[in-house]
């Protein structure tokens, strides 16, 4: 089996991503790098079998050889970026969110449908395995049928992931409601069963509105990713520009019939998910979301609380980042590109996510009003549940 030749587009943050791709005699690997850092550039090219750097994506669009491409640069050139791809015949995986507007999702996938080209999209929470558990568990029937999920997110290094780079300015995300959130809403409508058909949010810029910013152009802090203040109250060198909410509360009610609750506070002392899934005969509940943490199941009652619950199980080991979803969600991404076929990502389900998030959004920067999400075209949602073929 000859080696799928893999691009790279973005070396930031989720250069794992590539990092997971690159499996020189077993299947890939990365022959071509680009980003617009030259620092970037210099310092992962030594990591790859990479003959080929550039600082602009468009001379990988012109490449011949290439199979595919892990796009991963920041979320407001996700749409035209992929496009170019998907345009030039070149498989994509497309680190979430799909786009940063329903609109500029539903470009993408007509170009993907339009082209025949194969689009991945990077939800990789999908392949975590506290989430794999509690799929299982809801399919499994354990807790009757899903009626309600509630979801809260500790986001505690909030300020120096989202608010001292881009992602503080809502030009280039929207919002963290769909930045940050895009992949709980996807899990979301994952374990319910549907997807938001209408939403309600508030949420407001409390505390990181008012620090220390940097000039325009000024480089960010040495040590932003190692090194954290507490009490956020503390924090310097923020963006130049923080326009997105740093708490919020968002309200759904599924095509199904299930009402969703989101909460996001970038401000606390821990970072953890929590999910509840209340079911017709039963709940469950996480424990955190790394290996070794758990996932309880009460399904006897009624009674007081039990903090033993009826059925704990551990969240199963895992090797590789992110809880080893990575190197999960690259395989399954590799296999489709060169076979095709289903995946337990969908490119529709992403859409879905932004959809809701976006509307959400909206909802919350007009006091609260409720907002219907634009269904997805029906013929455009078919093509891809096939599995991309017509």
């Amino acid at each position: 089996m000859e080696d799928l030749r893999i691009g790279v587009v973005g070396l930031g943050l989720r250069a794992n991503l590539a990092l997971a791709a690159h499996r020189p005699g077993r299947g890939a690997v990365v022959t071509a790098l680009c980003d617009s850092d030259p620092a970037a550039l210099k310092a992962q090219a030594g990591r790859f079998e990479a003959e080929f750097l550039t600082d602009d994506h468009r001379r990988l669009v012109e490449r011949d050889d290439l199979d595919a491409v892990l796009v991963l640069t920041p979320d407001d050139t996700h749409e035209s970026v992929a496009i170019d791809f998907l345009e030039a015949g070149k498989a994509v995986y497309l680190e979430k969110p799909l786009a940063i507007s329903v609109e500029g999702c539903d470009r993408v996938l007509r170009a993907a449908r339009r082209t025949g080209t194969r689009l991945y999209v990077g939800h990789n929470m999908r392949h975590m395995g506290v989430v794999r558990l509690m799929r299982d568990i809801v399919q499994r029937g354990d807790i009757g049928e899903p009626k309600t999920v509630w979801v809260r997110h500790f986001v505690s290094y909030g300020g120096d992931y989202y608010y001292k780079d881009w992602h503080a300015d809502r030009a280039r995300t929207t919002g963290l409601l769909l930045q940050k959130a895009a992949h709980d809403l996807d899990v979301i409508h994952w374990l319910a069963g549907g997807y938001t058909s209408r939403v309600n949010a508030f949420g407001d810029l409390m505390l990181y509105g008012d620090l220390p910013r940097r000039e325009p152009g000024t480089p960010r802090p040495e040590g932003w990713l190692r090194e954290f203040d507490w009490p956020p109250a503390r924090r310097t060198g923020l963006h130049h520009v923080v326009d997105v909410e740093d708490v919020s509360v968002m309200n759904m009610r599924l095509d199904n019939g299930v009402i969703a609750a989101y909460q996001q506070c970038h401000f606390t002392p821990d970072y953890v998910r929590n999910y509840t899934v209340i079911g017709t005969e039963g709940r469950l509940e996480n424990f955190g979301d790394r290996p070794g943490d758990t996932v309880k199941v009460w399904n006897t009652g009624p009674t007081d609380y039990r903090p033993d619950a009826d059925v704990t199980y551990r969240v199963p080991d895992a090797q590789g980042g992110h809880g080893g979803a990575d190197t999960a969600i690259v395989t399954e991404w590799l296999r489709f590109v060169r076979e095709g076929g289903a995946t337990d990502t969908s490119p529709v389900a992403a859409r879905m996510s932004v959809a809701a998030g976006y509307m959400a959004t909206m909802s919350l920067r007009d006091g609260g009003m409720p907002f219907d999400v634009p269904p997805l075209d029906a013929d455009l949602a078919a093509y891809f549940d096939r599995g991309q073929v017509e």
